[in-house]
């Protein structure tokens, strides 16, 4: 009679350990990215907390933007933190409408435009109008220096040239294939335009500016949103708070994406979490 009682007791301790691990045990995160300095540091900050601090396991899905919103429409992907609103990726939004849910600013000040190095002189190429003159053409060989086809900022460039009416190619390319073009031309002090965007590590690295953008084509500042699948708070709703709250100064993180180039995204992260404990605390905890 002892025997069956204590092995009942057994029976019932192991099913309560066990319903106590499952209701303990966590799901893996999801993480779209894309292969952008500002996507790459703050998915990979992400991560590292999400991991370190809160005991999730995080999958990182590196994709293109377009891609990345379907993921979030379907339910494949949990969250992106590269949502640019509300023009550069209005267009997407549009087309997965109700499907995603905000959880809010990551950072603000953002912005898309065409950038030039600081020695070509505005007296010949102050604004995107000026990419008409015949020399300044003949010096940029007709052509801009573009990113990713499925980013906004290379659908903005190409409504742009059209807008003004340049007769210029948008050479696609990659964010790494931009930045290297762009290094290159540096180096020789050739004459470039490239599609650019703030926050970047470039604006650390080099004396750019930005082309003024008369006709107002590749907008003004944005702001940049984590953006997440339906449902996810009330599946994660520890790890959908600390997305909330998970707000960058953007000269924080242009100088955290410099120091990632000039070292690795993972000593960048560490050293970004280890000079900004009180921030990365409130992330975490919501406590002031």
């Amino acid at each position: 009679m002892l025997t069956k009682i204590l092995g009942k007791l057994l029976i019932v301790a192991l099913l309560t350990l066990g319903l106590g691990s499952s209701a303990l045990a966590k799901e893996t995160i999801k993480i779209g990215w894309t292969a952008w300095s500002d996507a790459e540091f703050v998915t990979k900050l992400a991560q590292r907390i999400l991991e370190e601090r809160m005991g999730y396991e995080v999958e990182l899905l590196q994709t293109d933007i377009a891609p990345q919103y379907q993921g979030l429409a379907t339910g494949s992907i949990d969250i992106m933190l590269m949502s640019w609103q509300p023009s550069t990726h209005e267009d997407y939004l549009k087309k997965v409408g109700n499907k995603v849910v905000n959880l809010g600013l990551l950072y603000t000040h953002a912005r898309l435009g065409w950038v030039v190095p600081g020695y070509i002189p505005e007296s010949d190429l102050r604004s995107i109008a000026d990419l008409k003159k015949p020399n300044v053409r003949e010096k940029l060989d007709g052509t801009i220096t573009g990113i990713d086809p499925g980013a906004g900022l290379t659908r903005l460039s190409e409504k742009a040239i059209e807008d003004y009416g340049l007769d210029y190619t948008l050479q696609i390319s990659s964010g790494a294939g931009m930045t290297a073009a762009l290094e290159r031309a540096v180096r020789r002090k050739e004459w470039i335009v490239v599609t650019g965007w703030s926050p970047h590590w470039m604006f650390g690295a080099y004396d750019l500016r930005y082309l003024d953008d008369p006709k107002g084509v590749l907008g003004s500042f944005e702001r940049v949103h984590a953006v997440a699948r339906l449902g996810f708070y009330q599946d994660n709703v520890e790890a959908a708070s600390f997305f909330s709250r998970m707000q960058l100064p953007i000269d924080d993180l242009q100088k955290a994406m410099y120091d990632a180039q000039e070292t690795s995204y993972k000593e960048a992260v560490t050293r970004y979490i280890k000079n900004n404990p009180k921030r990365v605390d409130y992330w975490v905890t919501g406590e002031l």
